[in-house]
């Protein structure tokens, strides 16, 4: 796991955007290991999407949703369970129900814990925000997907299958045309894989590309990423065709003998070239591993 150099991962209350009608963004501001926060209200509930990395972040969330619900109900969903978008959501036990698909409740169960230590180990900053983490058992497990009737609103939480994580779901709003993808979607930044083997090899490069080939289909007005600028339909597009170089640049050098140290090296200067203004480079090579042992089975 790459080491953390950035500022305190921190959730401001700042910049709240609003998308849509009764729909907002916290947004992250740019700043690693803090994701975009949604807020969306129907006529007698508001649903959270994702919690901040730890309680302290959460309880600020928390904070924030419940001024915006103004009495309605509270719901919390995440769009996996990694530690900046889940391990913030025993601040919201008693407050607010939290929902989450079945194969994320079983991410979390089988490695919160080993990435709680992991992310810990990054550095200080990190490990801050991760104090007196209690990992949370979701209030609501469903198998299938979700229909959330907030009132006047019903929130599509939709499963992909294996990804990013194993876990992943979308959260799209119909009425408003807005998808939150989580870190199937990032925006100006290579595409984040957990290729940790022996410790986490559930990402799917191969899966990944499918999964994106079916947002693009849905068609969204507003795509809110797990980290950086709100966009559009385009950022999904943008998404597939990086996650197709990827494989091809690499399955092409695997195809022509070489080892996989090589191939990483010439695909990261490769990539770098085409997308120079992007952001987490250091997520091209555990990309190529992943695709590079994928190809190989």
């Amino acid at each position: 796991m790459p080491k953390y150099h950035g500022p305190d991962p921190v959730v401001e209350i700042t910049g709240v955007t609003e998308i849509a009608r009764d729909l907002v963004v916290v947004p992250n501001r740019h700043i690693d290991l803090v994701p975009n926060i949604g807020v969306i209200g129907g006529t007698h509930s508001v649903l959270i999407v994702e919690t901040g990395m730890g309680p302290r972040n959460a309880a600020k969330v928390l904070e924030f949703a419940a001024d915006y619900a103004k009495g309605r109900h509270l719901s919390l969903t995440t769009t996996h369970f990694h530690p900046e978008h889940a391990f913030g959501a025993q601040a919201f036990a008693g407050e607010a129900t939290y929902l989450a698909n079945r194969a994320q409740a079983d991410d979390l169960a089988a490695r919160g814990a080993g990435y709680l230590d992991m992310f810990r180990a990054m550095g200080e900053p990190v490990a801050r925000q991760l104090e007196g983490v209690k990992l949370t058992t979701p209030d609501v497990v469903y198998d299938g997907s979700c229909d959330l009737d907030l009132g006047d609103r019903v929130v599509h939480l939709r499963p992909t299958g294996q990804a990013h994580t194993k876990g992943d779901q979308v959260v799209t709003v119909p009425d408003a045309g807005v998808m939150f993808t989580g870190d199937l979607v990032e925006t100006g930044q290579f595409s984040i894989f957990p290729w940790f083997p022996p410790y986490d090899t559930d990402v799917s490069g191969v899966r990944w590309i499918a999964v994106m080939q079916r947002l693009i289909a849905e068609n969204p007005r507003v795509v809110v990423p797990g980290h950086g600028d709100i966009g559009g339909h385009q950022l999904l597009v943008d998404v597939r065709d990086y996650l197709e170089e990827l494989r091809d640049e690499t399955w092409r050098r695997q195809e022509w003998g070489m080892d996989e140290p090589k191939i990483a090296e010439e695909v990261r200067t490769l990539m770098i070239e085409r997308h120079p203004d992007w952001a987490g480079q250091e997520w091209i090579e555990s990309g190529v591993g992943c695709l590079y042992s994928e190809h190989a089975a």
